[in-house]
């Protein structure tokens, strides 16, 4: 079980998603992976709920409904949060070890297929232009309505995509995951504009100094 870190000013509800697929750009709302003290966006219930709206997990109405649901619900609170951080940490480490080429740590995986069972539990196939999909009421499954699409969303990327397009951004102590669809799979930085240019930066750095 992770810790649930202190409330503070986050990004959540502005996080640029560049991830390609829902549970990436998930993933994503820890930023620095590599420092010592990485960048935590999901402070706050509140924040999960933010980022769920930028995401456009929850519409606006909704998102406005749990945010209330939660700023007067300290125990519902508490469990958005929590299971929110478990699930994001299982599908990084899963993404982690797949952009490495390796098979994606089992505890992990079974840490998914649980909180997705638990999501459906909740959810209904509803009809959606001449095909059918799994729909959450955020005022009957608060919590499921923001985790059951991410949890869709890796279990699909997991069973139906080309998982050699599942990358981890080479930024110095970035760590961003992201589904590269280039034609050539040739996608390497989270965001060229960032990541890329620190890293064009440096080794023109070197390259000065060598000279």
């Amino acid at each position: 079980m992770v810790s649930i870190p202190t409330p503070e000013e986050s990004r959540a509800g502005s996080l640029t998603l560049i991830g390609g697929e829902l549970a990436f750009d998930f993933t994503n709302t820890s930023s620095g992976r590599g420092w010592p003290a990485p960048t935590e966006h999901l402070r706050s219930a509140e924040n999960v709920v933010a980022w769920a709206r930028h995401a456009k997990v929850l519409g606006p109405a909704d998102a406005d409904w749990l945010r209330g649901a939660v700023a007067a619900d300290e125990a519902l609170a508490r469990r958005l949060l929590r299971r929110a951080l478990d699930l994001r940490e299982a599908l990084y480490a899963i993404g982690v070890e797949i952009a490495a080429g390796s098979p994606a740590p089992a505890p992990q995986v079974d840490r998914l297929a649980k909180e997705h069972a638990a999501c459906v539990a909740h959810a209904k196939l509803t009809p959606d232009g001449g095909r059918y999909i799994w729909s959450w009421t955020p005022r009957e499954a608060a919590v499921e309505a923001v985790l059951g699409p991410i949890a869709l969303s890796a279990l699909a990327t997991l069973g139906q995509a080309d998982l050699t397009r599942v990358k981890r951004c080479e930024g110095e102590k970035c760590g961003w995951l992201f589904f590269d669809t280039t034609k050539n799979k040739s996608r390497r930085w989270c965001e060229m504009e960032v990541c890329g240019n620190r890293a064009k930066q440096k080794r023109l750095g070197a390259r000065m100094r060598g000279g």
